[in-house]
């Protein structure tokens, strides 16, 4: 007789890398969407849309599993989002685990046109089950060459989504014909490397986000290897060639993109443990609204062997990660920052103290600890 194995003491798999794709309404998704679902790479790829009649995807359909997954002719399956993304997720999830449903290798979200992509994230960072089960890999924003600037102009919202976007994809570049246009692409580029200097920028008319290995793999771990990609994922030193005090021209002065500022925060000597436990706190309770992303590797002076690994979006934080080993020559702390109405100095000024820096009339790391802010839930330090 078989033994059947003990459930309680059955471990989850290694966690599915997890994607968003997100863009401004006639960005282009759903033509980037259908030329992705096409790739062999993504062939154990589990999408996750809107509605499938938005989408368009009667052509790519091989048989309809049930009221709301399809499965595509690449292997890839779509799954409709009911209602409430965790509820998706959890069934889907439940179907897997009792193999009802073909199995996948990661997770694609596509968001409405007029999404923040911040509340897609939060769910698998902020849920206790769903983050150990999915792994942050990339968010990818398409941005609409011919009318990217526009929209950029009236909407924050498309703002956002560039500035938290690991991949930004130009669309429609192939319209910009006339001398006016190809200038307007132009200012459109170093607006966007502006926002976020850290995100690769592809142009789709040029093929390089014709296909899934572009755009995919952009997470702290290689899903083949599991290796850590930290100095891939942080990009720092794409941060070097955009000031913080850097502002647009004159003429860009009414852009809500005014007031987002990238940085990156550098120690010169591993950091005290409860330092920064206090500082991402105050960052957390004083400006989480505002703090749009955060990556980090930092050199902790409990074990500067074994660098510590943080990550945030807004208010939400990741439960961060201790490395076994450093995975790059760089053995220095580097947390990549991109914010919207904060003044840098400021925060500078507060990881400064914390860190020990000596600054003239800045508070120092025992005056901030005095009457600390009180800890967020279960601090950042109690998984690891």
């Amino acid at each position: 007789m078989t033994a059947v194995s003990d459930p309680l003491k059955r471990k989850p798999p290694p966690p599915f890398p997890f994607s968003v794709l997100t863009g401004f309404l006639g960005a282009g998704k759903t033509t980037l969407l259908n030329r992705l679902l096409r790739d062999p790479l993504l062939a154990d790829t589990l999408v996750l849309i809107n509605e499938f009649g938005e989408t368009g995807l009667d052509h790519l359909l091989v048989e309809k599993v049930d009221g709301d997954m399809i499965l595509m002719s690449s292997g890839c399956v779509c799954c409709t989002i009911r209602g409430d993304l965790i509820d998706t997720l959890e069934d889907v999830l439940r179907r897997y685990d009792n193999g009802r449903m073909k199995p996948f290798g990661r997770v694609l979200v596509e968001t409405t046109g007029l999404a923040d992509p911040a509340p897609v994230l939060h769910t698998i960072m902020n849920h206790p089950y769903l983050m150990l089960r999915f792994q942050l890999d990339s968010v990818i924003t398409l941005v609409d060459a011919v009318n990217g600037m526009r929209t950029l102009d009236a909407y924050m919202e498309a703002v956002k989504q560039a500035a938290v976007a690991d991949r930004i994809v130009i669309s429609k570049s192939d319209l910009c014909e006339s001398g006016e246009m190809k200038a307007q692409l132009a200012a459109l580029r170093g607006r966007l490397t502006r926002l976020n200097p850290g995100a690769v920028l592809l142009d789709a008319a040029q093929g390089e986000a014709a296909d899934a290995a572009h755009l995919l793999d952009a997470g702290l771990y290689n899903p083949a290897t599991k290796a850590p990609q930290v100095r891939k994922w942080l990009n720092a030193e794409a941060f070097a060639g955009v000031l913080a005090s850097a502002r647009p021209h004159e003429h860009e002065a009414n852009k809500h993109d005014e007031d987002i500022r990238a940085f990156v925060l550098k120690a010169a000597s591993p950091v005290a443990p409860a330092s920064l436990q206090l500082f991402l706190d105050m960052l957390r309770e004083l400006h989480g609204s505002s703090l749009l992303r955060l990556k980090g590797i930092v050199a902790l002076a409990d074990d500067p062997a074994r660098p510590l690994v943080v990550h945030g979006v807004q208010h939400v934080f990741h439960p961060p990660q201790r490395l076994e080993t450093w995975p790059d020559r760089d053995h220095g702390t580097r947390i990549v920052l991109i914010v919207r109405d904060i003044d840098p100095g400021h925060i500078r000024g507060l990881w400064g103290a914390f860190t020990g820096a000596v600054a003239i009339d800045t508070p120092d790391a025992q005056a901030l600890a005095v009457n600390p802010l009180k800890p967020s839930s279960g601090g950042l330090f109690t998984h690891s």
